[in-house]
């Protein structure tokens, strides 16, 4: 092996053109000793050589090899021959300066020795010939890297990305060093935007400070940008939205710094910048909670995600698995996801006990066996059929799935003792329109129910839209964009709360720690978004002109669809919890005995198929309606009344919360 190792040294080609490179340093700094030696004695006697004095001339010249030796033993002894000049910066630049500065006052003693019985040199000539050399070393080493960087500007020049930053602050500047210095960016910086009055008209390494947030769209037309890169990692989510809102009227390209931690972590570059999302134009900020201190119940215990490999199970499982659970298990019935998200964490946290299985939640022996032999302490249930119009055109299955499949899961976590059971709900079990939505709700209920009779604490979550969940409206928006468009949305005055996915896990998380039992957890998501604002941004933020590159055509409710959604009932209260931003929806009363009487009845008729399904669904669920019937009338009303109707909804809501705190 080692003669083999031997044998590939030897192979290894002379590195000619470095043995070249350092020769010609070596020849260019023994001639800029000698220049720096001879320019000092000429500027100190207004370049007239022949004023010079022999006394002063004769010692330098006596002197000058042993001055070349030594500067050069110093210029290795600094790496000044080994450095890459191409990229050098200031560790470089300080090693240069202090070997010439040791040169010259090395050069004071040298010429002592040569002295003999003349004059001492002029004081002055020691400080010129430090500055000369300085000078002359720092241009053979940072030529190279100014030539290089003029070559490609001009090489680019034609074909260069024009860029505006946002942002004067340590990030903006940062971002605009690393773009000009850089030998492999594409951009040419044109323009600084910064809404501190103070830097306009002042420059950042040469580029201008034109002006704030209302010059970014003059800005944009006048240097004629194609890219806004915004470098303000601290912005509030509000003011980002604002910033957002100006910039996607110029069509530009849009990059974003992620956030604060970049910088507090120096790690801010061009290579850190990302797209900007829909979810910077929210205009809100993220619900925050301290997972280390809510997540902490689930260490040492084993935990179950149901639908684990689906958005919002496998964001769970990310968290989870993060906080050292005794044992997770991951249970699906899609195999592909399932694979991705063990191969992920299996990956990233190989001291994980982890498992994953197969199974539908339909299939009560299966899922009685999975908890009879892992006996999980902690259950998220996710596993569930989601999207509206499908589930409309089969009805039956979404009962079979999402009803019994939580009856199972629930009945086996409360059989086998499992201490916290939290299922994930949606905004759409309220007051439903669609079989999707009131078979959760008849979910929530069956939690309720069972909460009353096991030791299990049984919860809901309810959530509204996740962004960039399966079925999520953004990427069929985005494929309609890629392809050209139209991009299609249902109704101009459709509306929607949403949320971001590591929101809705954050909120999962804080329902466990929460948990007391029979509780429907609700996020307080804000103002709802129109779904047609999102189509228009989406289109903006991808460099389009809403109606001339990219149309928007409007299809129709589809099945199941009402204009907006609620997050409590009508027999619901509120109350808050520790996190303010998440509130507590007080239990509706049940008749336990008809509730499960219903249910039987409803298993039968969805295991017949029964066209009748619905029927049965609304017997339990006396608030579900056809969407027909909602939206008959809603369909006509014009958006100043829907803005005044969730306006009133609001205050309802406020009503409710303070009666509930009185009580």
């Amino acid at each position: 092996m080692a003669d083999h190792k031997d044998h590939n040294k030897k192979k290894e080609p002379f590195n000619y053109a470095k043995l070249l490179r350092r020769i010609a340093l070596i020849i260019y700094d023994i001639l800029a000793v000698v220049l720096s030696s001879a320019l000092a004695l000429l500027i100190r006697y207004e370049f007239h050589f022949s004023e010079i004095p022999d006394y002063f001339y004769r010692p330098v010249a006596e002197a000058l090899p042993v001055t070349i030796l030594v500067t050069l033993a110093l210029f290795w002894v600094f790496r000044l021959y080994n450095s890459l000049w191409a990229f050098a910066g200031e560790t470089e630049m300080q090693n240069l300066v202090i070997a010439c500065a040791i040169s010259g006052a090395a050069n004071i003693a040298i010429l002592q020795l040569f002295r003999h019985d003349y004059q001492p040199v002029p004081q002055s000539y020691y400080f010129l010939y430090t500055f000369l050399l300085i000078t002359l070393i720092f241009i053979s080493r940072f030529s190279y890297r100014f030539l290089r960087s003029l070559k490609h500007k001009n090489a680019n020049k034609k074909n260069a990305t024009q860029v505006c930053v946002v942002g004067a602050g340590e990030a903006g500047n940062i971002i605009i060093k690393e773009i000009l210095q850089s030998h492999y960016s594409t951009m040419s910086l044109k323009c600084i935007i910064d809404d501190d009055q103070s830097k306009w008209g002042r420059y950042i390494q040469g580029i201008k400070v034109v002006g704030g947030r209302d010059q970014i769209i003059e800005a944009a037309d006048t240097y004629n940008i194609d890219e806004i890169i915004i470098a303000i990692p601290s912005v509030s989510r509000q003011q980002m939205k604002e910033i957002l809102d100006i910039c996607k009227e110029t069509s530009c390209k849009l990059q974003v710094l992620p956030g604060i931690y970049q910088l507090v972590n120096g790690d801010v570059s061009v290579s850190r910048l990302r797209d900007v999302e829909v979810e910077d134009l929210l205009g809100r900020e993220p619900v925050h909670v301290d997972l280390n201190e809510i997540i902490g119940y689930v260490q040492g215990k084993v935990v179950c995600v149901t639908g684990g490999g689906g958005s919002i199970g496998s964001e769970l499982c990310r968290q989870i698995a993060a906080h050292r659970p005794k044992k997770l298990l991951i249970v699906d019935i899609y195999e592909n996801n399932a694979y991705d998200i063990q191969q992920e964490l299996s990956a990233k946290y190989p001291e994980l006990d982890l498992t994953v299985l197969i199974a539908s939640v339909r299939n009560a022996e299966r899922i009685n066996w999975i908890f009879k032999t892992y006996h999980p302490d902690i259950v998220y249930h996710a596993a569930a059929h989601k999207h509206v119009p499908l589930m409309e055109n089969s009805p039956c299955e979404a009962i079979k799935n999402n009803v019994f499949g939580t009856f199972n899961t629930a009945m086996a976590a409360a059989t086998y003792r499992t201490e916290r059971f939290v299922m994930i709900s949606t905004d759409k079990a309220v007051n439903p329109t669609n079989i999707m939505g009131a078979s959760k709700r008849i979910c929530e209920m069956i939690i309720q129910v069972f909460n009353k009779y096991y030791e299990t604490n049984f919860v809901a979550v309810r959530f509204g839209n996740v962004l960039g969940s399966n079925g999520s409206v953004i990427p069929l928006f985005r494929k309609q964009i890629a392809a050209g468009g139209p991009v299609t949305v249902t109704d101009p005055n459709i509306i929607r709360y949403f949320m971001t996915i590591p929101e809705a896990v954050s909120l999962v998380l804080q329902a466990g720690a929460y948990a007391q039992g029979g509780e429907i957890f609700v996020l307080d998501m804000g103002e709802p978004v129109k779904i047609l604002d999102l189509a228009e941004n989406l289109i903006k933020l991808s460099g389009y002109r809403v109606g001339e590159d990219i149309q928007i055509e409007f299809t129709g409710l589809r099945p199941g669809e009402k204009l907006y959604e609620e997050m409590l009932m009508d027999e619901e209260g509120l109350r808050e919890t520790a996190n303010q931003k998440i509130h507590i929806g007080r239990p509706i009363k049940i008749n336990d005995d008809t509730f499960f009487a219903q249910l039987h009845e409803l298993k039968e008729a969805a295991y017949c198929e029964s066209p009748n399904i619905r029927e049965y669904v609304k017997a339990i669920v006396p608030t579900y309606k056809k969407n027909t019937e909602v939206n008959r009338l809603a369909g006509q009303v014009r958006e100043e009344e829907i803005r005044s109707a969730r306006e009133h909804q609001k205050a309802v809501l406020a009503g409710r919360q303070k009666a509930g705190v009185q009580e």
